[in-house]
């Protein structure tokens, strides 16, 4: 999606409040993932640090948990919850994980046009 605006100025990472380091991607996201042209097989877990945090401009979380566990390690963090965050309805995106691929793709599509409209909101520097 980066590329396709053509911002460069963006810097995307990823990390969980529960993750396992160096956890594989989920079957269910694999497949979505291949679904939608993306290849997850070689992706890796990393649990959340405050030291991320810190060097984080934008903090987007997927859900309330989330939003606590971020204000646990940084209580300055600039941290909102990804849904609405685009659109400014602010809630929480439903986590597929160990669900049905219909429970994927339902999150997969949420997901997407979240971000398409975060895109928008976030100004180029």
């Amino acid at each position: 999606m980066l590329d396709e605006a053509g911002r460069d100025d963006i810097v995307v990472e990823s990390a969980g409040t529960n993750a396992w380091d160096e956890a594989p991607a989920s079957d269910g996201s694999i497949l979505i993932g291949v679904e939608r042209g993306l290849d997850l097989s070689q992706h890796r877990a990393r649990r959340l640090t405050a030291p991320m945090i810190e060097a984080a401009d934008l903090v987007l979380v997927m859900s309330h948990e989330h939003l606590a566990r971020v204000r646990e390690l940084d209580s300055t963090a600039n941290v909102y919850l990804l849904g609405g965050y685009g659109s400014g309805a602010p809630r929480a995106i439903p986590d597929p994980f160990g669900g049905e691929l219909d429970d994927y793709r339902a999150t997969a599509d949420e997901l997407e046009q979240e971000l398409k409209g975060i895109l928008d909101r976030i100004k180029a520097t």
